[in-house]
Order: structure tokens, then C-alpha cells, then sequence
């Protein structure tokens, strides 16, 4: 009865693994070599076709007289004619552009455009042979998931580094001040030169573009979201940028009474409260005034600087839209027509 119970045991191991399921007793070493095999595939696809991007910036930040600024970064192949796509950080105010391949080939690059307001932009090459990394969806992602990080750091060419999806839906605040929305977070090691470089699932596929690091914490790491990246691509190939509207009023965040609120039955308890504006702006024209406090766009509510941004969009130029406007205790309509935002260079 022992032998036959044995045979049977053996049996159904040997069925197991022909059904690609690891023994009990060997689940650790399995998982661990599963883990690997997806790092290294993905790494192996993804790699060859990850970029570094060295940058000369002349006229300004230079070391001493008559010295150049040089920079480097990383950037990564996006379609077969190649674009590349990488940090506006990277590029901005460049003078010259050199792209390096992995394979040893070296090309000028041409700025397509670039987008302070989500750090990303793209630069073109003339180069044969390319192979696109496949765009993901940052919509399907969870936390926890398995990501790999491609990049050169301080120049080391196609360093890997792995880690997991800390948190989704982050906001990080822009070099121009502008506010990116739906943010990856991961601990997928980071350094300086890893900024433009792929953020991958363990299919390979992009679903971020790698763009800033915390300092001096450990493992706060974040990335731009690869559908963010598509839209904003497509604008910077199509047009050199990236069309938004804007109105010309600058200001800060504000709270405001809570009388106030109630007798106007607000939604928000804050506001953005207007300090400035530029002249002949359509805020000027409109008639807004400095100390007047934006509650609503167009109806939605104002809770400060971030939600006007996010509501100034490429399709509110041009178009009659109504600004809520508060001072003192008393609420006002304002008539407001916005302009297309001029291009940060």
C-alpha cells in the first residue's frame, strides 16, 4: 500500500510540472527563478533600443569662460522612423543633441518638440534598422506590480534596476510650475541619467517614462504614465508643443471665510486669489481685478491654482467661457474669452 501510495505521490508531481506547476517544496526557488526570467527578458527586449542622450547647452551654466554645459540623460525608441522620446528636462536649451545606441552607433538628433509641463519631449534621428518598444496602457496597472527600470546613470549604459508600483495617481510638480497629474510611483532604483529612460511591465511594454527621484529619501521614484506620454507625443510630432489655453492672471491658493461659504453655498472652502496679471491679457480684459477670488471655471469649482491649470485645456481657446469671482462677501460672474498659452522654451 506505501509503494503504490508512493507511485501515485510521484505520479502526480510529475503531472504537476508537465502542467508547468512547481513542487511544494521547491515553490521558494521557483518564484525566485520566475522573478528573474521575466527581469532578464524584459530587460533583453527593452535594452537594445533605450538611448543615451548627451547634451550640449551653450550661453548659459557654463563652468568658465568659453565652456560649454554638457548633460546627458536617457531616452528610448518609440517608432520605427526614429522618434525618441525622453524628459523635456533633458533637451531644454540645448545647443546640440547626440544620441547613442547600444550598439555603438552614434547620431545627431534633431528637437522635435518639448513640454515643460509634463517634462517630456521628443528628438528624431536618421537611423536604420530601429525596432519601437511597445506603448503599454497605465490604465491597467496596479500596485504592487512587478516594473523594470532601463537607463544610464551617470553614463553606465543600459542599467537595469527592478522594483514594484509603490502608489498610482500621484501628482508631482513640474519645472514650470504646473502640476503632472497621474503620476507612477515606484522603488525601481533611480539616479541622475535615468531621466527620459522606459519604465517597463514584465511583458516589456512601456507604461512610464522615468523622470524624478526624491532626494534624499530612499525609493521614492516616479515616472510620467505612458498615456499621458502618447497624447503629449502625438501634440509635440504634430504641432512642436503642446497647445494649452490660459487667461494671464497669476496667484496663489487661498482659503476663504467660512461665512462666505455658507452664504454663497460654495463647494470649495478655497480659491484662487488673483495678485497679478499680465496686461492686455484676457484676464485684463475681462475686467478681473487683483484680490478677486476665482471659485469656479465654467461653472466647476476652484479650489485653487491646480484645478484652474487642469481646466485650461487646447479646447477652451477661443471659446466664451465664465469665471465665479469673489471679493469681500460679494460673488460676481466674469466673462472671460482664453488664448492659446504661448510656448515655454
Amino acid at each position: 500500500m506505501m509503494e503504490r501510495n508512493l507511485r501515485l505521490i510521484a505520479g502526480e508531481a510529475l503531472e504537476d510540472e508537465g502542467r508547468g506547476v512547481a513542487p511544494a517544496a521547491e515553490d521558494d526557488g521557483y518564484l525566485l527563478d520566475a522573478y528573474s526570467r521575466a527581469v532578464s527578458g524584459a530587460s533583453e527586449k527593452v535594452s537594445p533600443w533605450v538611448v543615451n542622450i548627451s547634451v550640449t547647452q551653450g550661453g548659459r551654466r557654463r563652468s568658465a569662460p568659453g565652456e560649454e554645459a554638457q548633460g546627458t540623460g536617457s531616452g528610448f525608441v518609440f517608432t520605427g522612423d526614429g522618434f525618441i522620446l525622453t524628459n523635456s528636462h533633458v533637451v531644454q536649451g540645448a545647443r546640440k543633441v547626440e544620441v547613442a545606441l547600444p550598439d555603438g552607433r552614434d547620431f545627431r538628433a534633431d528637437i522635435v518638440g518639448d513640454d515643460p509641463d509634463t517634462d517630456l519631449a521628443v528628438v528624431r534621428i536618421s537611423a536604420n534598422g530601429l525596432e519601437p518598444l511597445c506603448l503599454g496602457d497605465s490604465r491597467l496597472l496596479r500596485v504592487g506590480q512587478l516594473v523594470i527600470a532601463v537607463g544610464n546613470p551617470y553614463g553606465f549604459q543600459c542599467t537595469v534596476t527592478a522594483g514594484v508600483i509603490s502608489a498610482m495617481g500621484r501628482s508631482l510638480r513640474s519645472r514650470s510650475g504646473r502640476l503632472i497629474d497621474n503620476v507612477i510611483q515606484t522603488d525601481a532604483a533611480l539616479n541622475p541619467g535615468n531621466s527620459g529612460g522606459p519604465l517597463v511591465n514584465s511583458r516589456g511594454e512601456v507604461i512610464g517614462v522615468n523622470t524624478a527621484v526624491i532626494y534624499p529619501a530612499q525609493g521614492l521614484c516616479f515616472a510620467i504614465a505612458v498615456n499621458t506620454a502618447k497624447f503629449v507625443a502625438g501634440r509635440l510630432i504634430q504641432y512642436g508643443r503642446v497647445k494649452r489655453s490660459y487667461i494671464g492672471a497669476a496667484g496663489q491658493d487661498v482659503s476663504l471665510n467660512r461665512r462666505v461659504v455658507r452664504y454663497h453655498d460654495l463647494s470649495v472652502s478655497k480659491g484662487f486669489l488673483v495678485t497679478q496679471m499680465e496686461p492686455g491679457s484676457p484676464a485684463a480684459r475681462a475686467g478681473l481685478k487683483e484680490g478677486d477670488i476665482i471659485v469656479a471655471f465654467n461653472g466647476c469649482p476652484v479650489a485653487g491654482v491646480d484645478d484652474l491649470h487642469r481646466m485650461l485645456t487646447e479646447e477652451q481657446i477661443g471659446v466664451a467661457s465664465s469665471l465665479t469671482v469673489i471679493k469681500r462677501a460679494n460673488k460676481r460672474e466674469v466673462k472671460i474669452i482664453p488664448t492659446e498659452r504661448a510656448h515655454l522654451n
